[in-house]
Parts: C-alpha cells; structure tokens; sequence
C-alpha cells in the first residue's frame, strides 16, 4: 500500500508518500486505501496534484532544489506505481495535474492507472489586469499555463455541463503549488462523484482529501456508490 506521511517541523514533505529517508520529527501515516480513507465504496472521480520531479534539478524549476525545499517529489515511476486501480470504480473519470514538460509521463500514469487519456484541461496563469503572468519557469519557453489531463475508466461521458464547458479556465496564480478552486467548481459540474484528491492542499466540503497538507489527514465525508451519467 502507498501511506501517507506526517512529518512536525518538515515544510519541505508536500507528496504525503514516503518515498525515502524520512524527515525530521515524528512520523506517522495513512495507508491510501479505502479502508484507511474511510470510504464504504469506490469514488467515481479522482485528482490528482503529484509533486512530480523533474530530470534537470540544478535550478529553480525543481521544487526539491536544496536551496528552496519547498517539498518532497515523486518519481514518475513511483507516481504511476500508485494503487489507483483500488480505489476508483469500475466507471470512473481521472483528473490529473502534469507540468508541460512532463506530458508523456502524465500519460503513462494515466494509462497504468487504468485510465484512456480522452482530453485536457487548460490553466492560463493571468495578471490581476488579465495578460499572462510571465513569471512561469521554463528551459524552452516561459511557461503561463498548465495542463489536466483528462481520462475514463471504462464508458463513461462526462455531465451535459461537461459538454458546453470549454477547456480553457485563467486565474490568477497563488502561493506556489497551489491549484485554482476553479476547477472543483468544473469538475464536481462535469463528473460523478463520490469525490477523492490525492495530495490535497486543504479540505473541500463533499471531497475525501489525502495529503500531508490537508488538515485533519483523510476523509471529507464517507463515499457511497458513484452518481454516473447517463451515456
């Protein structure tokens, strides 16, 4: 089973999976599994936000840098070895966050998760007056977005909202890492719940969050069996 880890006085563990030595302080930890989440059936949709590592690690780009450490990262290997495939049903849908530059490893966790790669979803990083926000890193371009793949479990659409949502969202970029609540908003409009994030940043009320930053490590609500649309 992957855990999750806890570590007092260690800012730099964001993963929430113990992948090497571990930190300083107390450790405890959560098996990722439906027991341990507290769940009586399978989730219908799945975040995800990895705290992927990148292969060239001498510069800012890469969060684990020993002159930021903002936070453990996971190998793509050790991100596609999660046992996502325990967790989700049968008919489910996937959502998950991948740099650009690591487009072809999203797609092979995609794929051994046991999820089709269908679309994606795109974060446009704006300005408070609305241009880009070319602070973004990049070896090749400045970055400004950020890409959610989009994947199915077996046959399953998305929502009609899903069906009129376009797959362009902007907002402004905020502490780093974090995500925009936006996309809850489109998900919870376009997929079945029940609802799970992996390597949560804080609690949504009707989602189950897992991750060392999520307060109260754990479940949200227990999940019952998945509301899925027709089609």
């Amino acid at each position: 089973m992957a855990r999750a880890t806890s570590a007092a006085g260690n800012r730099g563990t964001r993963a929430g999976i113990a992948t090497g030595p571990a930190g300083p302080g107390p450790q405890t930890s959560v098996e990722l599994s439906l027991t341990a989440l507290g769940a009586t059936g399978p989730f219908g949709t799945i975040l995800l936000d990895p705290p992927w590592r990148f292969v060239n690690r001498t510069g800012k780009v890469a969060p684990e840098h020993r002159r930021l450490s903002r936070y453990t990262t996971m190998t793509p290997k050790e991100i596609a070895s999660l046992p996502l495939g325990e967790l989700v049903a049968d008919r489910s849908h996937c959502y998950l966050w991948v740099p650009n530059a690591l487009l072809a490893e999203g797609l092979m966790a995609l794929e051994n998760w046991g999820f089709s790669y269908k679309a994606n979803l795109v974060w446009h990083k704006i300005r408070k007056d609305g241009g880009s926000d070319g602070r973004g890193v990049g070896f090749y371009f400045r970055n400004v977005t950020e890409l959610v793949l989009f994947g199915t479990r077996g046959r399953l659409r998305t929502f009609p909202p899903g069906r009129r949502q376009v797959n362009l969202f902007a907002s402004r970029k905020r502490e780093h890492s974090r995500k925009p609540d936006e996309l809850y908003r489109i998900i919870e409009g376009c997929s079945p719940g029940p609802y799970l994030e992996l390597f949560a940043r804080h609690r949504r009320p009707g989602w189950v969050a897992w991750g060392d930053e999520a307060p109260g490590l754990g479940r949200a609500r227990p999940p019952s069996a998945p509301n899925l649309p027709s089609g």
